[in-house]
């Protein structure tokens, strides 16, 4: 039997369990931070950036998260600043 591509509705699920089982597990770290999922990851995981105020402090900081797609669980990283996640377009 050939393989399917999933459907558009799956991935907007599969998106919305990644950024809150991130935003869980960002809870005391970053305050009201803001989601950025990759809509399809890799093979096996989820990946997305979570950006927001340090919490109990005055640095904005991102931290990547990572999901298991058959586990279904996550990890998150450590705390990166604003000066190391920067992106830049390079001049033609």
């Amino acid at each position: 039997m050939p393989a399917s591509a999933s459907s558009a509705d799956a991935w907007d699920d599969f998106a919305k369990d990644v950024a809150a089982t991130c935003t869980t597990l960002a809870e005391g770290r970053i305050e009201k931070p803001q989601v950025v999922v990759d809509p399809f990851g890799t093979e096996s995981y989820g990946v997305a950036i979570l950006t927001g105020k340090a919490f109990g402090a005055d640095a904005v900081v991102s931290s990547i998260c990572v999901y298991d797609k058959k586990a279904k669980t996550a990890e998150i990283g450590g705390e990166l600043t604003a000066d190391q996640v920067m992106i830049t377009v390079p001049k033609p």
